[in-house]
Order: C-alpha cells, then sequence, then structure tokens
C-alpha cells in the first residue's frame, strides 16, 4: 500500500442504545447506532407485524386471510 493516503485505522468502541457494546477497529472513533444484531428483529427472532394505517388489515381482509 502506498504510504500516506491511507486513512488511520484504530481501535473503536459501537455502542447501541440497547447498551451493547462492540469492541472492533474503523476509521472512526467511537460510534453510536440505534440498533444492533442484538436487539434488531430479524436476528433477535422478535419479529412485530407494524401496522401503518390499517393496511394489514386490508391485505388480510381482501384476500379472506387472518381470523
Amino acid at each position: 500500500m502506498k504510504e500516506g493516503i491511507h486513512p488511520n485505522y484504530q481501535p473503536t468502541t459501537i455502542k447501541c442504545a440497547c447498551g451493547e457494546v462492540i469492541e472492533t477497529s474503523s476509521t472512526k472513533k467511537d460510534l453510536r447506532v440505534d440498533i444492533c444484531s442484538k436487539c434488531h428483529p430479524f436476528y433477535s427472532g422478535k419479529q412485530k407485524l407494524v401496522d401503518t394505517g390499517g393496511r394489514v388489515d386490508k391485505f388480510n381482509k381482501k384476500f379472506g386471510l387472518g381470523k
């Protein structure tokens, strides 16, 4: 690699809103994120069906799904 053109790659801490702390390396120092793999619904298995303006109910009624 050429000298002097690459950013400084340093150890950093990533902190999630849920309290999870991840130690890694990055060009940025001390990152904060809103969601991580520990609290993300896809990875945690606690996925919720969010009904925005009754769209889910409308879909279920249209195709005869649901109750």
